[in-house]
């Protein structure tokens, strides 16, 4: 199988990448010839594998958002478990994968697309895989239950104030996407209403609506994407309900999350991962620490009763600005942010001569590139500590 889960198939003598099949079946796939590659899909399984189940999402075949639904929780362990030694036994050892207990119903932020269906209807859901049409979701089991159900509200009382979903090919309509934040700790819930004009027809009644349904919502923003662009948010906000952000708590530091924030998805492995990382460090309390890709300063704060001081760096200008109120909020005096690439970040304290013990690297799945790398290796850190969401980029 692939890094995306696909079975691997020889068809004329080219490797086809399969959906749905997994290692040791043996079956039936229909080839889909194009230009310049070949797809398959599978007809029939005749001999399955000990760990396929039965999905318990009635989308996955048609969603994309999940791929090993199809492999029991065991089955999708010695999958990631193989692909990851595949990666990495070159360089290490691999440790056996931490698993989460129960991978449900977790993911504490949730982006829904909006459209028209055949009958003229308002839905909600995420793109169907590879296309631009909108699968309608109801219920997604990873997601937090809360959120589907302001999401099915918006919906209905878009239609009761026939406000038009946007529509990318035409650029007409008004509300392109809904995301929804959660706080797992706080229980705080943020509304995103992402909008293609700063003019909100009915907006107090819209809100006024919304809130009598959900009275637990914390805050609503409106977001203005007026650009006929792919991009979900826009540049322009305006608060429409309470502070414009929510707070959570992870490692007893509470964090201060804003709509265009980025903030890890599963805060319960989210904990494991960034202690396993801090233990992996060894810390003796005099480093000096720099934490690349800082995002709103989570493993900066988490790590700074830890060691001397540390330094965040991140591109995002309103992660940094949160980074910077977080500090504050947890009363550490001993950690500093800054707004810059985190190259040429590093190449400055390089040539500053600055000491940095250790860094702590958390780059987006892209993975990190060679100007940051090269700097990496003028600083010469004595540990590296590479957190990253995509082994093929971090292996590279």
């Amino acid at each position: 199988m692939d890094e995306e889960g696909k079975g691997i198939v020889k068809i004329k003598g080219k490797e086809v990448h399969v959906p749905n099949l997994i290692d040791g079946e043996t079956a039936v796939v229909e080839v889909l010839c194009q230009r310049n590659f070949i797809n398959a899909k599978v007809i029939r399984i005749e001999e399955k594998s000990e760990y396929r189940v039965e999905p318990k999402c009635k989308y996955f075949n048609k969603c994309g958002g999940c791929q090993l639904q199809h492999l029991s929780l065991e089955g999708q362990r010695k999958f990631k478990q193989k692909s990851v030694e595949k990666l990495m036994k070159q360089y290490h050892k691999v440790n056996e994968i931490i698993m989460m207990e129960k991978p449900y119903f977790y993911r504490n932020k949730v982006h829904s697309t909006l459209a028209y269906d055949k009958n003229g209807k308002i839905i909600s859901g995420i793109y169907e895989e590879n296309t631009h049409n909108v699968i309608p979701i109801e219920e997604c089991i990873i997601q937090d239950r809360r959120a589907d159900e302001i999401i099915a509200s918006i919906c209905k009382i878009m239609r009761v104030h026939k406000m038009k979903p946007y529509n990318e090919d035409t650029g007409q309509g008004f509300l392109r996407h809904i995301l929804v934040k959660t706080g797992f700790a706080s229980n705080q819930i943020m509304v995103v209403l992402v909008v293609s004009s700063q003019i909100f027809p009915g907006k107090n009644n819209f809100v006024r609506e919304l809130l009598k349904k959900h009275p637990e919502i914390t805050t609503i923003v409106m977001n203005v994407n007026d650009r006929k662009t792919s991009m979900v948010l826009g540049n322009v906000e305006k608060v429409l309900f309470g502070k414009g952000y929510i707070e959570d708590t992870l490692c007893n530091c509470v964090f201060q999350i804003s709509p265009k924030s980025f903030y890890q998805v599963n805060p319960i492995q989210t904990e494991v991962l960034y202690n396993k990382a801090i233990d992996m460090a060894k810390l003796k309390g005099n480093e000096a620490v720099l934490d690349a890709y800082c995002g709103i300063g989570t493993i900066s704060l988490i790590v700074s009763s830890k060691v001397k001081n540390v330094i965040g760096v991140e591109l995002n200008k309103d992660a940094v600005k949160d980074a910077i109120k977080n500090a504050k909020r947890n009363k550490i005096t001993n950690a500093f942010f800054y707004n810059d690439d985190a190259g040429d970040f590093m190449v400055s304290l390089a040539m500053k001569k600055q000491n940095v013990d250790v860094v702590f690297m958390d780059p987006p799945r892209s993975g990190s590139d060679e100007k940051f790398l090269s700097s990496l290796v003028r600083l010469l850190p004595k540990k590296v500590i590479y957190i990253s969401c995509n082994p093929v980029t971090q292996e590279r």
